[in-house]
């Protein structure tokens, strides 16, 4: 019986299914057999429909509940989501390799049990795994990113994190954050699996002539500031909504995307004082449409509150070559630094919003750029070279690279 890559993903919001697909197609490429795992409630996801519907022998699903509760005193342990996360990928590769070999597992977000792996070993017995990890932060603070201050937990994870990256299996650790491999280099011993970085990837694609995009979306010709993505406060939505209500020539806020409840009901009550009155899409966004909103818009907006990590929409204005306005906190100001790409805001207040706005409609890339010393600028230069890495084809090549010895 061929043997397979097992790719598990019990999760598909988000772009979660996207990693799940990339992964899956990398390894197509590469001639090997895929199964992608995941939870029954997704049988009705597009993803899942595609795969069911095109009947290919070398891509497969199977719809994986986890397994029942734990009985007695074991059953608080099932409060743990990192324990709990652990037993259902456990679990699954159980029921998989009983009936097809796994050559190879891959977890697109191995942070569901990270810190579970020091105390319960690799889910996969002897098989060969990578993980990708999305969450880590621990060592942001070593590496000089913007980060709170958090010493305990940050010296727990990063204990944790040492002794997970050892499990038997583990042929790499890959994360989206390029800190995290510049840190391990210092802090791991010679025992630990290789830690990576993974570019975010963002199908290669270019923008689009704007007046064009702007007629396809049934946008104006005004300055246009995009809000993309998930839209919830951590977006930090009302803190930019609270200074356009005050500033006398506002670009139109574009806020596209699936709205939460408290969002939606939040910008429903303030539309009316926005002038010139906001454009809202409310809604999952395709690939056509999200190519015409990069390509549409002036700038796009970056505030965001308490978000430490990568950010897959500074990827895509990066792609598309529109300036940003974004916190200096975490991995979106570490990649923002010295302003290159955008003004970068210390803070939310009304104020400062608006005094961002106003640079970034004014001022060129150029002139930023310029005025730049000689160390931020091979600073700005370097983690431009890393950007421009975020490709399809470089994410699929690195996950091919993690099980390849010579690769290391």
């Amino acid at each position: 019986m061929r043997e397979c890559v097992l790719i598990v993903e019990p999760n598909f919001t988000g772009h979660r299914w996207r990693y799940a697909q990339w992964a899956a197609e990398a390894f197509i490429e590469a001639g090997y057999a895929c199964l992608i795992v995941t939870e029954s409630c997704n049988e009705d996801h597009r993803l899942a429909r595609k795969i069911t519907q095109a009947n290919r022998a070398e891509l497969e699903i199977a719809f994986i509940d986890p397994p029942a509760p734990r009985r007695a005193g074991l059953a608080m342990l099932e409060r743990i989501p990192y324990l709990r996360y652990h037993r259902y990928f456990h679990h699954a590769y159980e029921l998989v390799n009983a009936f097809q070999p796994v050559a190879r597992v891959v977890v697109p977000y191995v942070d569901y049990f990270l810190y579970a792996l020091p105390f319960l070993g690799s889910p996969f017995g002897m098989t060969p795994w990578i993980g990708i990890t999305m969450r880590s932060t621990f060592h942001h603070r070593k590496v000089g990113v913007k980060a709170p201050a958090r010493p305990v937990v940050n010296a727990i994870k990063s204990c944790l994190f040492r002794q997970a990256v050892q499990v038997r299996g583990m042929r790499t650790m890959l994360s989206i954050d390029p800190t995290l491999p510049e840190w391990s280099i210092r802090w791991l011993g010679k025992r630990a699996a290789e830690v990576a970085y993974l570019a975010d990837p963002f199908p290669d694609a270019h923008a689009d002539d704007p007046a064009q995009a702007r007629a396809r979306l049934g946008l104006g010709t005004g300055r246009l500031l995009l809000v993309y993505g998930s839209i919830t406060a951590r977006k930090g939505i009302r803190e930019l909504v609270a200074a356009l209500e005050q500033m006398p020539d506002a670009p139109t806020l574009v806020v596209a995307g699936e709205q939460d409840t408290d969002t939606r009901e939040f910008l429903f009550a303030h539309r009316a004082r926005l002038n010139p009155p906001p454009v809202m899409l409310d809604m999952f966004v395709t690939n056509e449409m999200e190519h015409d909103l990069f390509s549409a818009c002036d700038v796009v907006w970056l505030g965001y509150k308490g978000h430490y990590g990568m950010s897959g929409v500074l990827v895509q204005a990066y792609r598309f070559g529109k300036p940003v306005i974004a916190t200096a906190e975490g991995l979106i100001g570490w990649f923002c630094y010295g302003s290159q790409l955008g003004p970068l805001l210390d803070d939310l207040a009304p104020q400062t919003i608006e005094r961002a706005i106003d640079a970034v409609f004014t001022q060129a890339p150029e002139q930023a750029q310029h005025s730049a010393d000689t160390d931020s600028q091979t600073q700005q230069d370097r983690h431009a070279r890393l950007l421009e890495r975020n490709t399809l084809v470089q994410f699929k090549r690195t996950l091919r690279e993690a099980f390849d010895d010579d690769a290391r």
